[in-house]
């Protein structure tokens, strides 16, 4: 059944410009030996620019609309799939990526648990999203709720803690804006 991102993928790429690459590419300590996972990467917008920091590329999403846009750049590999049970096996990724995707997740909880069970062990996760600490955000997760999307935006501190009931540590970086970024190292 088409939802709002498979209606709005044709033009995604040209209202939605992607963050810094070279920022992503720093957080992600890029470039890196192995595959990278773009997690609730829709059309690939973010990820194609870091396609030759990595060994392989594969952009998952639930959005049949957002993956043939994907499926159109070079170089990715679109898999429909839901972030709480990703269809690879345990450590297949050295790097995982999740940008402004994580509160369109059914389970964020369990997602995150999916994302570390499939990063390897010296790989790293970065979960970049809108900072629910900031006033902007949450008008922005208010449109969302009028729009009937099932978003469940979390502040940064709330993503980090979900990471530490898994075990793992992980750190929380701003800049001032509209995006937070949870760094968390396997």
């Amino acid at each position: 059944m088409p939802d709002h991102f498979d209606f709005l993928a044709r033009i995604y790429d040209r209202v939605i410009p992607p963050p810094d690459p070279e920022r992503l590419g720093e957080l992600l300590h890029l470039p890196a030996d192995g595959w990278l996972l773009d997690a609730g990467g829709g059309t690939g917008r973010v990820s194609a620019s870091l396609r030759e920091q990595v060994d392989g590329l594969v952009v998952s999403d639930l959005s049949a609309g957002m993956l043939g846009q994907a499926r159109a750049k070079q170089g990715l590999y679109p898999v429909r799939a839901h972030a709480e049970t990703l269809p690879f096996p345990d450590r297949r990724f050295s790097r995982v990526l999740v940008v402004d995707a994580l509160h369109h997740f059914c389970d964020q909880r369990d997602a995150i648990a999916d994302l570390l069970r499939v990063l390897e062990p010296g790989g790293r996760l970065v979960i970049e999203e809108p900072d629910y600490t900031r006033f902007a955000v949450k008008l922005v997760a208010l449109a969302e709720k009028l729009a009937f999307m099932r978003s469940r935006f979390h502040t940064p501190e709330e993503i980090r803690d979900m990471v530490a009931a898994l075990g793992l540590e992980a750190r929380i970086e701003r800049d001032g804006g509209f995006a937070a970024w949870v760094v968390v190292d396997k």
